[in-house]
């Protein structure tokens, strides 16, 4: 399987081009409509609702996006359709109205999210009902995760599907709640094979790595997170196939 060349011929605008000072929350309506209209790739993130719903939304809280507080899982799809995102006019939007609303315009890359807390194997709820709002669904799209148990059930439930792991350093500072021996195994990307990955999304700070290279020789795509300036942009298109950007033009 290979990542299909949608996802190297564009920017990837990083939870969709989201602007607060022009109305266009993250992962909201209006900033996946502005990233369509200007012709870039959109990065999504999924959360699980109460009643397993794929919602489009970052956070695990609801607090730093809305004016709501609490875990985004403790509320049903239909409660968190009623939420509005800070600095924006829509709700927050379920992963089968962000497909409906793209509809194979640009390619869609989405991070699942991961719901077991320390990268473990508690996983599956949120990868299938991704899975089952895909079905059906035309045009270029990838689904990745940080935590490779994610990734090996999406290999299983929705063979099909290009897939890859978001993958970083490991800094204990970043990750605080994940064991040190699994940000060890993880910091060397282990897993790449054994998933059926065909991509990774790396920490563009940290992409002199050399498994960064090793994996690129043995023809992985590599993307890079999180782009924010055309300086940064510069520097990452030395390693990286393609970016995900946020806070200008890429």
């Amino acid at each position: 399987m290979q990542l299909p060349a949608a996802f190297l011929d564009r920017p990837i605008a990083h939870r969709a081009l989201h602007n607060t000072q022009r109305g266009r929350p993250e992962n909201s309506i209006e900033a996946i409509s502005a990233a369509i209209q200007a012709g870039y790739g959109i990065e999504i993130d999924l959360q699980l609702s109460s009643d397993g719903e794929a919602m489009v939304f970052h956070d695990y809280d609801l607090s730093r996006l809305t004016t709501q507080t609490g875990a985004v899982r403790d509320r049903s799809a239909a409660q968190l359709a009623t939420i509005q995102l800070r600095h924006g006019q829509e709700r927050i939007p379920t992963l089968a109205q962000v497909l409906k609303l793209v509809a194979g315009k640009t390619a869609l890359l989405i991070e699942v999210k991961d719901q077991d807390g320390a990268m473990g194997p508690d996983v599956g709820a949120l990868e299938a009902a991704a899975v089952r709002a895909l079905d059906g669904y035309i045009g270029p799209v990838a689904l990745m995760s940080f935590n490779p148990h994610s990734v090996a059930a999406l290999a299983r439930m929705a063979p099909g599907l290009p897939r890859g792991l978001t993958t970083c350093a490991w800094d204990a500072d970043d990750s605080p709640l994940v064991p040190a021996a699994t940000r060890a195994s993880l910091r060397e990307i282990p897993d790449y094979d054994r998933v059926g990955a065909c991509f990774i999304s790396h920490d563009r700070r940290d992409l002199a790595r050399p498994r960064v290279a090793e994996l690129q020789r043995d023809g992985a795509a590599v993307l890079c997170w999180t782009v924010r300036s055309h300086e940064q942009e510069a520097e990452a298109r030395k390693v990286a196939q393609n970016i995900t950007f946020e806070g200008y033009e890429a």
